[in-house]
């Protein structure tokens, strides 16, 4: 029998979307929570590249990086599959999850750390990149058609986190006028009760990004 194991923490959309994946196909396991402040022997063994969370242990063996993890899980548990069968729409669901991890998220998290003019053009940049995003989700319920899969994954962290790094950053980023597509889906994807279940307290969230901020900023300042 695989023994599963994942390390992580809670404030990170990247350890939760494997968390749901893992929960979605009903793989048992056990969470080992990393203190990222004083990062642990077995994280820094497990992932010595990027010495980061979420790692997923398989008997020993360790897969690093969100995306790939839910690829793995995919593939290694067929109950409740999260990729199309299809190979062209298996392409595009692992090109859009990149995409908004590339340009909406980390676009998100900039703008949120800029400030004037720069802070402008970051929310503008991150709007067309919604706007790419909104038309993969026209005239459907999820991503993956009726039910959840990678690419709804990928982009869950728009119903939690994207809220609360708009908060912290003084910005409104996904307008439901203007992206109402991606609005309906976020409100749909919240009410799974797996995903619900297993989403981070917000104010745990709006303390960890708070914090998360003003320790950026204060290096910055601190800079000659």
């Amino acid at each position: 029998m695989e023994e599963v194991k994942l390390i992580g923490s809670s404030p990170s959309l990247f350890c939760t979307r494997v968390e749901w994946a893992l929960r979605l196909k009903g793989v048992k396991y056990e969470y080992i929570k990393e203190d990222l402040r004083n990062k642990s022997d077995l994280l820094l063994k497990s992932n010595p590249v990027y010495k980061k969370v979420p790692v997923l242990l398989i008997n020993h063996n360790s897969i690093a990086e969100s995306l790939i993890i839910l690829e793995y899980i995919d593939d290694s548990w067929k109950h409740y599959p999260l990729l199309p069968q299809d190979p062209f729409e298996r392409a595009q669901a692992r090109f859009w999850a990149k995409f908004a991890d590339d340009k909406c998220l980390m676009g998100t998290w900039t703008a949120c750390m800029a400030e004037g003019e720069e802070k402008v053009r970051a929310i503008e940049s991150v709007q067309e990149s919604f706007a790419f995003i909104e038309k993969q989700i026209e005239g459907k319920k999820f991503f993956g058609g009726e039910e959840i899969g990678f690419l709804d994954l990928g982009i869950g962290w728009i119903c939690l986190w994207l809220n609360v790094m708009e908060e912290v950053g003084g910005m409104k980023l996904l307008d439901p006028e203007k992206f109402p597509c991606l609005h309906n889906w976020a409100q749909n994807f919240i009410k799974i009760p797996v995903i619900h279940q297993f989403l981070p307290p917000r104010d745990d969230l709006l303390n960890y990004f708070k914090a998360s901020l003003n320790y950026i900023q204060s290096l910055a300042a601190g800079k000659p």
